[in-house]
């Protein structure tokens, strides 16, 4: 029986951030609660991983063109899992 049978895979989007916008960015993601899980990779080069839910994708991308006009948000990579 496999597993994962009818289940679709988050996608992965790493990012560099603004070492002081880091809390709030997972704030902000908590918030809308199920589309997206914020992952602090490495703190000291502020670099988070999103792990957007399937069918969430437009919402995320929004909430980061809204985040980008206060705070840097520079994309490293986008992996599906």
């Amino acid at each position: 029986m496999h597993k994962n049978r009818g289940v679709k895979s988050t996608r992965r989007q790493v990012y560099r951030v603004d070492r002081k916008a880091v809390c709030f960015i997972r704030f902000i993601f908590e918030a809308y609660d199920g589309i997206a899980v914020v992952e602090t990779i490495d703190p000291h080069t502020a670099s988070i991983a999103l792990h957007v839910a399937p069918g969430c994708e437009y919402e995320v991308g929004m909430l980061l063109a809204d985040l980008r006009r206060e705070y840097l948000i520079e994309p490293l990579s986008i992996i599906r899992r």
